[in-house]
């Protein structure tokens, strides 16, 4: 019997992911995703601090030439720690026993990831490219959602505030003269915009072409399985410099040095509606709530990724099901899911095994998932992260 044949039987349908941890060398960590004090630049000062942990992955984390091969790929691991399998190879030979005949049969492959955001001041001013556009550097576009989980956020870092696109009098000449001035310092992009004050327990929908400079609390992100992006705007708040050579970051080579090429990039419709709020700010919707549990949408406006926060009450146990696979990661609480021990980690040594994150299969998901919260008094809060659901209407 293969790995994960076996694995995929010891947890009946749900299997047990260790934590994937994944370096930024532009970034500077925002100390909230539980990861030890000792530990946030273990693998080096070149490879930058540890901000982000990425969860139910089979996206490789492109973080240049020194990048190792599974970086930001998630593992399968027995309940002893003893055999591991990464999901994507686990993916690969079950394929629909895992993700489901549908998916499978679409993308062959699990087609998005979600991840903890982790930053201590803001991003740049930045960019995910369109479908079009990533596949010139063989790649696929990139729609991603935020969340801001107020368990993953007792501090709201040096700048709890994100821009998007751009102010609608804006013109594209502007943003081109931007572009230009890159290399010659601060090219003042972020004065075409204007910023959003973050509100914990809410979240965006950004699609792919749309500029945006993500502020600076702990953020929950469900995406496409993609790692593509162009940074546009040159110094950030503090100072930080960008390199000029993420400019051009997934461009093609007969491209770089075309800024007008970057400008065709930019969804400008998007990027300039004056109704960018209506349509892509997210307050969760609640699906269900009884004397147990409540359930909720949490990002539910992209088709090919989206979220469901469920919640536990103190010393109950619910039955629940979805009508497709999805990753979860704990917020908050410990107690059983199906023959698993579940806990929320308060430390977290880099290496160490966690139970805390979880892929459930569709099949598994479709029959239902047991969870009892053996607290007497703290709920069990997870994430589930889904990449094309049934169950989701998009309004």
């Amino acid at each position: 019997m293969s790995i994960s044949k076996k694995l995929l039987n010891e947890g009946e349908g749900i299997l047990r992911l260790a934590p994937t941890w994944v370096p930024r060398s532009f970034c500077r960590p925002g100390k909230r995703i539980k990861l030890h004090p000792d530990d946030y630049y273990i693998l080096g000062l070149e490879r930058g601090g540890i901000d982000e942990r990425w969860f139910a992955s089979t996206t490789w984390a492109e973080n240049g030439p020194d990048t190792p091969e599974d970086e930001g790929l998630s593992y399968v691991v027995s309940a002893d720690g003893s055999e591991r399998i990464l999901l994507r190879d686990a993916v690969d030979e079950l394929k629909g026993e895992i993700i489901g005949d549908n998916l499978w049969n679409k993308y062959h492959k699990w087609p998005m990831f979600s991840k903890f955001f982790d930053n201590a001041g803001p991003l740049p001013h930045h960019i995910h490219h369109r479908d079009e556009h990533a596949k010139r550097v063989g790649a696929d576009g990139k729609p991603e959602m935020y969340f801001f989980p107020s368990q993953c956020n007792n501090h709201g870092g040096e700048f709890p505030f994100t821009f998007f696109g751009v102010n609608p009098e804006v013109t594209k000449e502007q943003v081109k003269e931007c572009l230009i001035n890159f290399p010659k310092g601060d090219n003042k992009l972020l004065d075409l915009s204007h910023a959003h004050k973050l509100v914990l327990d809410t979240g965006w929908d950004v699609p792919p072409g749309v500029l945006h400079a993500p502020g600076s609390l702990c953020t929950y992100e469900p995406q496409f399985a993609s790692d593509v992006y162009a940074m546009y705007q040159s110094v950030l708040y503090g100072g930080h410099c960008v390199p000029n050579d993420l400019l051009w970051k997934n461009c093609p080579e007969e491209e770089k040095g075309n800024v007008d090429y970057l400008m065709e990039v930019i969804d400008w419709e998007t990027n300039a509606d004056p109704d960018f709020v209506e349509k892509h700010f997210m307050a969760p919707k609640t699906i269900w709530e009884n004397e147990k549990a409540k359930e909720e949408w949490i990002c539910y406006k992209c088709p090919v990724a989206s979220a469901k926060r469920l919640t536990v009450y103190p010393g109950q146990t619910v039955v629940v099901k979805d009508m497709a696979a999805y990753g979860l990661i704990l917020l908050e609480g410990y107690g059983k899911m199906g023959v698993w021990d579940i806990a929320t980690p308060t430390l977290i040594r880099y290496g160490e095994l966690t139970n805390d994150e979880f892929f459930v299969t569709e099949a598994a998901a479709k029959k239902g998932v047991t969870i009892t919260n053996t607290s007497s008094t703290e709920p069990i809060v997870m994430l589930k992260h889904f990449a094309e659901n049934p169950e989701l209407i998009i309004e």
